[in-house]
Formats: structure tokens, sequence, C-alpha cells
């Protein structure tokens, strides 16, 4: 069984910061490429770009619960819900992009 998590591509696992302006503040979000991939599958399926996709996430978080304690976690967690809300399926290695911005 850990073969199937140990023997993945370490680029799924790679950490990559992407810049972005969230409520006109311009910050930094440090994923793992695995995530980077799958808010950019919710993003697309929003028909938005993911830097718009996650103003608009953490505009809402705002508005219901105040500055979240850790945002990236949020991220992360929002990736499994849709991955299990949706059906879909996490990102492949052969398909996995590295997340370059």
């Amino acid at each position: 069984m850990c073969e199937v998590f140990a023997g993945q591509d370490p680029i799924r696992y790679t950490s990559t910061t992407r810049r972005l302006r969230l409520n006109g503040q311009s910050t930094s979000i440090r994923l793992e490429n695995a995530f980077w991939d799958i808010l950019d599958q919710i993003a697309r399926a929003d028909q938005v770009s993911t830097p718009v996709f996650i103003s608009k996430l953490h505009s809402e978080v705002l508005e219901t619960r105040g500055e979240p304690v850790n945002f990236t976690s949020l991220l992360r967690t929002a990736c499994l819900v849709f991955v299990a809300q949706s059906g879909a399926t996490m990102p492949h290695d052969e398909t996995m992009s590295v997340a370059a911005e």
C-alpha cells in the first residue's frame, strides 16, 4: 500500500509559490504542485483564472468567518472537498504540470 504513496513523482509534492492579489493586497501562496493543479481545475470549472478563484474564496471566507487562521490549509482542504464532491481525480504524475508562476 505505501508504494502507491511513496512511489509518486516528487514533482507532485514539490512546493511552488505563486504571487497574487487578495482583496487588493499583493501576497504569495506556497502550496504543493498537486494542490495547485486541483485549484487550476476548480478555477477552470468556474470559468475564471486561478488567482480570481482564490481571491473570491478569500473574500467569501472573510465575509462568513473573518480572517482565516491558515489560508493555505483552507485551500488544501478545499481541494479535498472538491475531489470528494465532484468525483474528480487527483492529477496523475504524467499530467502533473509544474506550476511556475
